[in-house]
């Protein structure tokens, strides 16, 4: 794994490399890269990153209609069962996906492949709402420069103009297509304000408004017979081969786990819009699905990486330990508590009740995520307090209950009224700014391969994302990425034998139940323990000494899971996932933690104890190289390459 924060020299087809430093399990062997060429994105110029010459290195468902997409015929050629031909795979049905889903429709055969339900995505979760200039007292340039001083000047210029440029027509074909969004007396969008935002510009519906978008979208898919939507097919590996320099995409096998059958797609185009990875954390707002597939996949396949270490940990999730009633079974991920409370004047107290947040920032409750997650973090320590109180109750009941209903209605649930009592809430993991590097197109260095939404890095988020920005940019750039899809599918054909090119993974029935039962089991616990490493070393307040320490801990802690996995009988082929889960967590935990490692300064969501001013000489995105020498299960593709 190569990690540097860097810059390239513009205009040209090639990266120039000086002053690699090889890092991690993945990198025993140095393997010093002095050329990448890339296809897609050198069209924009390599992009937010070519700008120097040399770098150094040192639940619920949205609709009971869902099941019904059973039923959604399969209009691809199938060969038999195990092996399916689409002109598009998509893979992941949040925002991104089905968006992009319903239009390249319009040009072939489409396969949605989601890991569980359809609705169960991180869109579904999204609280706050989808921010666009709609007012007009409100501009595009101020949109921009908000979202560029919340990326602590890290963004991509021409990323964010035409993300908040094109971000109002989006809005309006969501409304079009059938989403829902709560209006004002006059019959006009009701428009919030969030943290860091300077002027009310969020579209939303209540506090449900990712439920709304994927009520709408999941309904128009329903409805179109050129998609097939294949529920529990978990993404194992891309299928890629090699072009001379260049890899190609030519699908992605799956898991089918309700069957326990693999399933190969063969398709002329892949998106990824799989979500994020939340679940390297012990405490996340993301659902269980979030465990960082897309991000290692693509990694696995030569895809390029960018911004890891800009984790962003939202400053409010419910904290099961300051509820009146306990819940009965530990979460397995963190309710949200959306920023337009704070938005709407949720004030945040510590547990003496003292109002905290004016002492660290001018903006006070109004500053962006980073900051008020540091600022609850350190008031944390130095209280030795496990949360700390959000309070809402001063405004009119009426109020609440219409802007807050489903924050409302889960607090009630453990005892807690929150138009009369403060929230206890904690930060937790919540969106990955970082991601696989895409163009404006949403095009990769890999052929045939696209990315959206929040496994991607655009440029838009820089070191934070800025509220609300997460469900606008999926938006955009699965819209973008439509066209460049449709003329590279036009050039490029199907070969029937291409199921063939590579070995077929296989699940481990022949190990019997005792076995898996003990593999299941130590993974389980690996699993809770890298999530432990990551917290405590990886977390809100980093150190050099502290990455260091992460990296060790989970290399050995990888090699011992690996080591009993073999020993037990696991083979290279076999996949399961647990297995294939944990085996992603390692490489995203790896990936964070060797960014977070090449960032000698802090800024945005990335907070040094040893650099703790923004160093402007490294105001420069964060680059991992595809790695030459893969030494561990979780960095290999697990089927073979072809010889091309």
């Amino acid at each position: 794994m190569i990690a540097m924060a860097t810059g390239v020299a513009a205009g040209t087809s090639n990266f120039h490399f000086g002053g690699i430093r090889c890092k991690g399990q993945s990198c025993q062997q140095a393997s010093l890269v002095s050329s990448l060429t890339f296809n897609g994105c050198i069209q924009r110029e390599l992009s937010w990153f070519l700008r120097f010459q040399r770098f150094n290195f040192s639940h619920s468902p949205v609709s009971e209609n869902w099941k019904s997409l059973r039923t959604v015929p399969v209009l691809s050629c199938l060969r038999d069962g195990s092996v399916k031909y689409f002109d598009f795979s998509v893979i992941g049905s949040g925002v991104a996906g089905l968006c992009y889903a319903l239009e390249v429709a319009k040009h072939g055969t489409v396969a949605v492949i989601t890991k569980a339900e359809p609705h169960e995505s991180n869109t579904n979760y999204a609280q706050g709402g989808v921010s666009a200039v709609l007012c007009p007292s409100d501009s595009v340039e101020s949109h921009m420069q908000d979202t560029i001083v919340a990326g602590a000047y890290l963004c991509d210029d021409e990323t964010v103009r035409v993300v908040c440029t094109e971000g109002p027509d989006r809005i309006r074909e969501l409304i079009a297509i059938g989403a829902s969004f709560d209006r004002g007396g006059d019959g006009n969008l009701h428009l919030a304000r969030e943290g860091g935002h300077s002027h009310h510009r969020i579209v939303h519906a209540a506090d449900m408004t990712g439920r709304e978008i994927e009520r709408a979208l999941l309904e128009a898919v329903v409805s179109d017979p050129n998609i097939s939507v294949f529920e529990h097919h978990f993404a194992i590996d891309l299928l890629t081969t090699l072009d001379g320099p260049h890899a190609v995409c030519h699908g992605v096998d799956t898991l089918n786990v309700e069957t326990q059958e693999v399933v190969r797609f063969i398709s002329k185009v892949t998106l990824l819009a799989s979500g994020g990875a939340g679940h390297i954390y012990p405490s996340t707002t993301n659902p269980l699905v979030a465990t960082g597939d897309g991000m290692a996949m693509a990694h696995r396949a030569q895809a390029v990486i960018s911004n890891m270490e800009f984790v962003q940990f939202h400053p409010t999730a419910l904290a099961d330990e300051g509820l009146p009633i306990k819940p009965k079974k530990t979460r397995e991920n963190s309710f949200l508590i959306t920023e337009a409370v704070r938005g709407d004047g949720g004030i945040l107290y510590n547990l003496g009740m003292e109002r905290f947040m004016p002492l660290y920032d001018e903006r006070a409750e109004l500053a962006p995520r980073d900051v008020v997650a540091r600022s609850i973090d350190d008031q944390l320590k130095k209280r030795n307090e496990k949360y700390v109180l959000l309070d809402i109750s001063h405004k009119p009941t009426e109020k609440i209950l219409s802007h807050f209903p489903n924050i409302a209605a889960e607090c009630l649930k453990y005892g807690l009224d929150i138009t009369s009592q403060p929230i206890p809430v904690v930060p937790a993991a919540h969106y990955m700014c970082g991601g696989v590097r895409a163009g404006l197109q949403g095009e990769t260095n890999v052929r045939g391969l696209y990315v959206a939404g929040e496994v991607a890095c655009t440029g838009l988020h820089g070191a934070n994302r800025l509220a609300s920005n997460s469900l606008l940019e999926a938006l955009v750039f699965a819209r973008r990425a439509v066209q460049p899809s449709i003329d590279h599918k036009k050039s490029t054909s199907i070969d029937l034998s291409a199921s063939n090119w590579w070995t077929r993974t296989v699940v481990p029935k022949s190990l019997g139940c005792n076995v898996m039962h003990n593999i299941l089991r130590r993974t389980k616990e690996v699993r809770k323990e890298l999530q432990s490493i990551m917290w405590r070393y990886v977390g809100i307040v980093r150190s050099t000494t502290s990455l260091q320490t992460a990296e060790w801990r989970i290399d050995e802690l990888e090699a011992e899971w690996e080591t009993y996995l073999f020993e037990h009988g696991w083979e290279q082929t076999f996949v399961g996932l647990e297995a294939c889960e944990m085996r992603n967590l390692f490489c995203c935990a790896k990936l964070v933690v060797s960014s977070a490692l090449a960032r000698h300064e802090s800024r945005g969501l990335h907070y040094m104890v040893d650099f703790p001013h923004v160093e402007e000489n490294k105001r420069l995105p964060t680059i991992i190289l595809p790695s030459l020498v893969n030494c561990t299960w979780s960095s290999r593709q697990l089927h073979k390459l072809p010889v091309c």
